[in-house]
């Protein structure tokens, strides 16, 4: 699954659903919060911590979960950062 992949991925400490919540997927029954995909592109909202660099972090993110996006656009967010420890 996309926000298990996204997860494991070092520097992401949580997903985000975003400022209002948007950025969620519904399945039966439940809502995964902090992945959205649609037939255009899949976007992942991330809580990141300063581990490394950002980019860095949006990248390995990305080619996580590339396979399962199949040809769709991988747009990875960074909405908030924590520095772990304090």
């Amino acid at each position: 699954m996309i926000a298990d992949r996204a997860l494991a991925c070092r520097g992401v400490a949580r997903l985000s659903g975003g400022p209002f919540g948007t950025v969620a997927t519904y399945l039966p029954g439940q809502r995964l919060t902090g992945v959205s995909a649609d037939e255009r592109e899949v976007e992942i909202a991330i809580v990141a911590t300063l581990d490394r660099p950002l980019p860095q972090t949006a990248d390995e993110v990305r080619a996580a979960v590339a396979d399962l996006a199949g040809d769709r656009p991988v747009h990875v967010r960074v909405d908030d950062i924590i520095v772990e420890g304090t």
